[in-house]
């Protein structure tokens, strides 16, 4: 079983490969060219996955990596992912987020449409929700560029998939969190700055919006998620999520409780944090993964948190930056 895994250096890349590996599976990632090669989160696995440069805004580039390495599965997770830099940046998002997917299954379709094929849609895609909770027939109303080309990618992968017969499926995940997450996103931000504020280095934590909520899982469990629905005999969209939602204020008080600190005397909120067009609200109804490919979350979102925060003040006693 040979699996190929772009955005492989991401959080989900590097879970993935790690799930992958502990199936037997030999495993390949796309990397982009770089100056610096930033492998953290795949460092442990260096020498059990093989690299190869390639570009989602490149689509020779996939079809030489697609020839030389064979998959029998793509994983696309590669995209530029974080909203409010979709904002900065909309073209370029819509590049890589959009248009990326459909250079890489144009290259599937011209190298091996055998290859089964899934695309990582969001659940930003939902942004001003028609209903509550979402599931696979919930309408979109992507509220950020990021939302919008994520719909793109999602109905681009049905596109193919109902035109050219490939096994091509999208899981919409809802947002699903780790110590490996970025610290730009707000789980990671808050457990990184109550670490700070743990080690005496800052005493000031800013925020935007306290009410917005989301449902958020542990990645660990999400990318079991993405593996099953490429078991599955036909391929379909699956919404992944918990089915439980929290505020970002929840959020703060847990990772505050971890550290022993009451979270109002150090949490101030910014209103230049506040997006453009904000999604307050987006909760999973996962039934159709749970009930078609035995899917369930294991992690609930307080053990999650209070791991990030532990793994976060670990970091920073070693001296990490």
């Amino acid at each position: 079983m040979i699996a190929l895994i772009t955005g492989i250096t991401g959080q989900d890349g590097s879970y993935l490969a790690e799930f992958l590996l502990d199936r037997g599976y030999e495993v390949h990632g796309v990397v982009r060219r770089s100056s610096v090669e930033k492998y953290d989160r795949i460092s442990h696995l260096r020498d059990r996955v093989t690299l190869h440069q390639a570009d989602l805004l490149d689509q020779l580039s996939l079809i030489r990596v697609l020839e030389r390495v064979e998959p029998r599965e793509v994983y696309n997770l590669a995209a530029q992912s974080f909203v409010p830099t979709s904002w900065d940046q909309p073209l370029l998002t819509g590049e890589f987020t959009a248009l990326g997917v459909t250079r890489m299954l144009e290259a599937i379709r011209a190298v091996d449409p055998a290859i089964r094929f899934y695309q990582a849609s969001s659940s930003e895609m939902f942004g001003k929700v028609r209903e509550t909770p979402q599931n696979e027939d919930t309408p979109f109303y992507p509220r950020s560029p990021y939302g919008v080309a994520k719909v793109y990618g999602h109905f681009i992968t049905v596109n193919y998939r109902e035109s050219y017969d490939l096994f091509a499926t999208s899981g919409i995940l809802f947002n699903h969190e780790s110590p490996r997450r970025g610290r730009e996103f707000v789980t990671r931000k808050v457990s990184w700055e109550a670490a700070r504020i743990h080690g005496g280095l800052v005493d000031r934590l800013s925020i935007g919006n306290l009410r917005a909520e989301r449902d958020w899982g542990f990645a660990g469990d999400y990318v079991e998620a993405m593996w099953l629905m490429l078991q599955a005999e036909t391929p379909e969209d699956y919404v992944i999520g918990t089915g439980v939602t929290n505020s970002v204020q929840r959020l703060i008080e847990i990772a505050f409780d971890e550290i022993g600190r009451d979270w109002r005397e150090h949490v101030e909120q910014d209103p230049a944090l506040l997006r453009p067009a904000e999604v307050e609200r987006l909760c999973a109804d996962p039934s159709k993964a749970k009930r078609q490919l035995g899917w369930e979350p294991r992690m609930s979102f307080e053990e999650m948190i209070r791991l990030m925060v532990r793994t976060d003040i670990e970091r920073i006693d070693a001296g990490a930056g």
